[in-house]
């Protein structure tokens, strides 16, 4: 018998790990401004736009000077600020630092799709496994009521 591959769980196997706490190890302001710069280039909004429309989601001035210093690793004195994250993956359209920062920590991020396709996957397997002893307890009162 051929069995259906179950393409709604993810693999079981594949359990990400959080990146080593060893000291020197967690400087990323590099990949941060490399994430960010890619995440720029990849909407169609040009850098005013996303400024403006950051500002007027995060309450704070954003000016385009900022998304260029914040996307440039020569700039180590200008860091892609926490609190605007949000607010840059909402105008870009992308999810590219919360996938990072879940990958960093041991975590897998799941958006859309994905997340109601492991749901469904986590709901099946509770119902094989409540069918499963259903199928053994019936067995077992069987088992009595012929004793």
């Amino acid at each position: 018998m051929v069995r259906a591959r179950d393409t709604r769980t993810l693999d079981l196997f594949d359990v990400p790990t959080p990146a080593p706490e060893l000291p020197g190890t967690m400087d990323y302001r590099v990949q941060v401004a490399h994430m960010t710069s890619e995440m720029l280039r990849g909407t169609p909004l040009d850098r005013y736009e996303i400024a403006a429309r950051a500002s007027r989601l995060t309450g704070k001035d954003v000016s385009k000077n900022m998304l260029d210093a914040y996307a440039s690793d020569a700039r180590e004195d200008h860091n892609l600020p926490f609190y605007l994250a949000p607010a840059l993956e909402a105008v870009c359209e992308s999810h590219v630092l919360t996938a990072w920062l879940a990958d960093i920590r041991g975590g897998r991020l799941l958006i859309g799709r994905e997340a109601l396709n492991a749901e469904l996957g986590r709901l099946e397997r509770q119902r094989d496994e409540a069918a499963k002893r259903i199928k053994q307890l019936k067995s077992l009162m069987g088992d009595i009521d012929h004793e």
